[in-house]
């Protein structure tokens, strides 16, 4: 089932948006493939690639995609868990300034997100309803676990479109 807009903070609506299946379990069976596919196939001279100044290089954005999806999960699992800790936000670019991404090998940065993403799948499909369900706060919005899955799945759709876009 597609996540209640009302339980997730609008600017995360895009990303939702992106995702064009109603389960989140089958979301990750198609998309995950789909973005691997992507990151293996984007040519060497394009890793370093910016489309302008102050915009993020290509290993910038997929270092930014396994940081999200690392934090999405950690409030995923809190909220599951329930935890009733609000949780802070994160700065993307302060972490995508000391990520250190331009010094990352290629291959260790794509095989990095196979697994964060590995540990996506498994985590959101050890959910039960109840899990699925449960509600937290995080950056000073209310977001719901089901929510957040497919905020992780849209996420990589995102980037991986405005890649092709303006980057490829």
């Amino acid at each position: 089932m597609r996540p209640d807009l009302s339980r997730v903070p609008a600017f995360y609506h895009n990303y939702i948006g992106q995702v064009p299946e109603n389960d989140l379990l089958e979301a990750f069976t198609t998309q995950t493939p789909a973005i691997i596919e992507f990151f293996e196939n984007i040519p060497p001279d394009k890793y370093d690639y910016r489309y302008a100044d102050g915009k993020w290089t290509v290993k910038e954005v997929l270092q930014h995609i396994i940081d999200a999806e690392r934090i999405f999960g950690y409030r995923a699992l809190r909220f599951a868990r329930k935890d009733a800790t609000f949780l802070p936000g994160f700065d993307e670019n302060t972490y995508a300034e000391n990520a250190k991404a331009d010094k990352r090998d290629w291959n260790n940065l794509v095989s990095e997100f196979k697994m964060v993403r590995m540990s996506s799948e498994y985590l959101f499909e050890s959910f039960d309803d109840d899990q699925l369900d449960a509600a937290g706060t995080a950056n000073n919005n209310s977001i719901y676990v089901l929510g957040i899955g497919f905020v992780v799945v849209g996420h990589g759709i995102h980037h991986m479109k405005v890649l092709k876009e303006r980057y490829l």
